[in-house]
């Protein structure tokens, strides 16, 4: 293999970690920011669904949120499923069944996609991770196959020839190695934090089914307000009618 050959290999190595590097930085940020977003809008939530003591109250929390998270989502999917049959539907237990299949179901389809979201990116982090070092080692062979082939040109094998062009072969695995850590220990985190978070959303589907087994799937429709009508007023062409002695 020519001289210019492996050392362009061994460049070639050292800016795909670097774009590895890029894009694994680029995604952890991302994924922190939008993890702690969504924490912060799930506890500002369940602090605010705590002061529900019934099915309707809730319903009301839900829909007067408004930064979103995945609790409040989770819990619009199942009172958009509860609406339909909240209203005008019997009490009967196959009613009941009926609306606690529709409620199960939005809910599963929901958490699902939540758990798709917060998913999403960790392959990436997981392919930059187990590919980095390897790539770097592709880069210091090559690097080393042109440090060799630079030392056999001077026709000398002495330790200040061979160490420095060895030396620098070997940086590509070091950058592997940086590459790949941050990329490993981030996916970690982010597949533990994921799993915590589609735990947490699976106890909250539990409750909410629980609070309405408790109010039989029904909604309670608001108290409409009506407004006291003034007496009307006798018309402008109606004849007085006179008064009985």
């Amino acid at each position: 293999m020519s001289e210019f050959a492996s050392s362009s290999i061994a460049h070639a190595a050292l800016w795909i970690l670097l774009a590895f590097s890029v894009a694994s930085w680029a995604l952890i940020v991302a994924k922190a920011l939008h993890t702690m977003r969504a924490g912060r809008a799930d506890r500002r939530f369940d602090r605010s669904l705590r002061e529900a003591s019934d099915l309707d109250t809730a319903a009301r929390l839900t829909q007067a949120v408004s930064v979103e998270g995945p609790k409040s989502r989770v819990a619009a999917a199942f009172f958009r499923a509860l609406g339909p049959t909240a209203h005008g539907r019997d009490a009967s237990t196959h009613g009941k069944e009926d609306a606690k299949d529709l409620c199960e179901r939005s809910l599963a389809q929901r958490i699902r996609k939540e758990r798709r979201t917060s998913e999403s990116g960790l392959a990436v982090l997981a392919s930059i991770g187990a590919t980095a070092p390897f790539v770097g080692l592709f880069g210091t062979v090559f690097g080393i196959i042109h440090a060799l082939t630079a030392i056999s040109h001077r026709a000398s094998a002495s330790i200040d020839v061979v160490a420095g062009p060895i030396g620098e072969a070997l940086v590509a695995t070091g950058v592997g190695i940086a590459v790949a850590v941050p990329a490993v220990l981030a996916y970690n985190f982010f597949v533990r934090r994921s799993k915590s978070l589609n735990a947490d959303l699976d106890d909250f589907a539990n409750d909410l089914i629980t609070l309405a087994q408790q109010q039989d799937f029904q909604l309670r429709p608001e108290p409409r307000q009506h407004k006291a009508s003034a007496p009307a007023a006798p018309h402008r062409n109606e004849p007085a009618r006179e008064a009985i002695a």
